[in-house]
């Protein structure tokens, strides 16, 4: 017992502290702790705490609901004792604080939650399956699964693209999906929202800011590339691990009702999307409208099909882990960015493995400056390196536990860092650096989702599964 305790410490020590000691370094440098945040060796003690608690995650994989908790649970005390909030000191600091952020975390939990009974859903339709008789034979099956992921991310919520494909690999595989191609699918997710404006929830945070699509757009070159470095060796993986199981001669029964539920959930989550951004943008703030939306949705459904609701304790436990991720990241005094430039950018995907990408995202949009191509394909695509740096992520480790390890998840999903640098110096090289001027010198749109950075600004519209992607 000895002997392995002491290998997976070595393991840890290998594999995921220098990992977490990069990504941290780059927001430590960018922090702007103030007189009334004490520091140890210049280094914040607010995230000195989040960054155990990160690490606590990675070693204790079997109780990171526990070790979430536990951080958020200190973090909070020593903020409300110690330095206080943006919003003020002590609890009303506090009050003031979560008065900010619940209806993020309400759509958050809304969403989690909703999209994982609607997995169900189309799991039970019998889409998938049908789904093998579609897909070529050999490895090319599971890589056009992730190119059908990164397709179907860029009109839809990310969390609900990565769940529909795990819900096929799980049908398709016969539930023996590898871990490293569930990282594939969650990068496939993430990827395939970034270039789109209505495919995740920062591109969308831009796009209300006034940030053109067309300027949003570019950060398919990125995402495309990623895609083949990463999509072609997790195919490989997967194929070698258990490959498409084709049962020709079973007939396969589609319940078509079931279909309409998933197709109806999701149109209710894209026009509440679009409806509330465009022309609710300041009641955003007040209230979780598509979160409310998912299961008025839902229910709406339940004389036609019942959804399973066993379902829901194990999604809320997983989702709660996020939350708890989420609200610790909001309380980080990460004041200001480094000056805007590629480097900036680049450092910003490995960020985004652990920190909220909401905040970083508002930063960014109120000091202007960055090509917003680059930027979109940073935050969107880098929680992909670690499985709770995405909301899609934490998804599909909800319904693979096994995905819940930081150090198998970096051990076989090698190669989602490495499309992601890949990916950022092919846009680099085709089309360039190309930093936009501040787009407004007072967003009156903006304010809606520039209220994770500075301390008087509103929340940002709630558009999606935030934070981690």
């Amino acid at each position: 017992m000895a002997h392995r305790f002491v290998s997976a410490l070595h393991a840890i020590g290998r594999h995921v502290v220098p990992v977490l000691i990069l990504l941290a370094a780059p927001v430590v440098a960018a922090a702007d702790g103030g007189p009334s945040s004490p520091t140890v060796a210049g280094i914040p003690v607010d995230f000195i705490l989040f960054a155990a608690t990160l690490l606590g995650v990675a070693l204790f994989h079997h109780y990171v609901l526990q070790v979430a908790l536990t951080g958020l649970v200190t973090i909070t005390a020593y903020k409300v004792m110690f330095t206080g909030f943006k919003t003020g000191a002590g609890i009303a600091g506090f009050g003031v604080h979560m008065a900010h952020e619940w209806v993020l975390l309400a759509n958050l939990l809304g969403l989690l939650v909703g999209f994982a009974l609607l997995a169900r859903h189309f799991e039970d339709s019998g889409v998938p399956e049908v789904l093998p008789k579609l897909l070529p034979e050999g490895w090319m099956g599971p890589f056009m699964l992730l190119v059908i992921i990164f397709v179907l991310s860029g009109f839809l919520d990310n969390i609900a693209a990565a769940l529909i494909g795990a819900t096929v690999a799980a049908s398709v595989f016969k539930r023996k999906v590898h871990i490293g191609y569930l990282a594939a699918i969650v990068a496939a997710s993430n990827g395939g929202g970034a270039g789109s404006v209505v495919g995740d929830t920062t591109t969308t945070m831009m796009w209300l800011d006034g940030v053109s699509p067309l300027d949003v757009l570019e950060a398919y070159v990125a995402s495309a590339v990623a895609l083949v470095v990463f999509g072609i060796p997790a195919a490989l993986m997967q194929h070698k691990h258990m490959a498409i199981s084709r049962d020709f001669q079973a007939a396969h029964h589609i319940d078509w009702a079931r279909v309409g539920i998933v197709v109806f959930i999701l149109v209710a989550a894209i026009i509440t999307n679009v409806t509330v951004n465009l022309k609710f943008a300041a009641a955003a703030e007040h209230f979780p409208f598509l979160g409310a939306a998912i299961w008025v949705a839902l229910l709406v459904a339940v004389p036609l099909r019942k959804p399973e609701w066993s379902l829901i304790p194990g999604a809320f436990k997983g989702s709660v882990f996020l939350l708890s991720l989420v609200t610790c990241a909001s309380m980080m005094p990460v004041e200001s960015l480094p000056p805007a430039s590629w480097p900036t950018a680049l450092a910003l995907g490995f960020i985004s493995a652990v920190f909220d990408n909401i905040p970083l995202t508002a930063l960014a949009l109120k000091q202007g400056g960055y090509d917003w191509g680059f930027l979109a394909y940073a935050v969107g695509f880098g929680g992909s390196m670690l499985w709770f740096g995405s909301s899609a992520g934490v998804a599909v480790a909800n319904l693979f536990p096994e995905a819940k390890s930081v150090g198998q998840w970096l051990r076989h999903g090698w190669f989602i860092p490495i499309g992601y640098v890949v990916g950022f110096f092919a846009l680099l090289a085709l089309l360039g650096w190309h930093p936009h001027e501040k787009h407004k010198d007072a967003p009156a749109a903006a304010v809606q989702v520039q209220k994770l950075a500075p301390a008087d600004a509103p929340a940002p519209a709630p558009v999606g599964a935030p934070g981690y992607q």
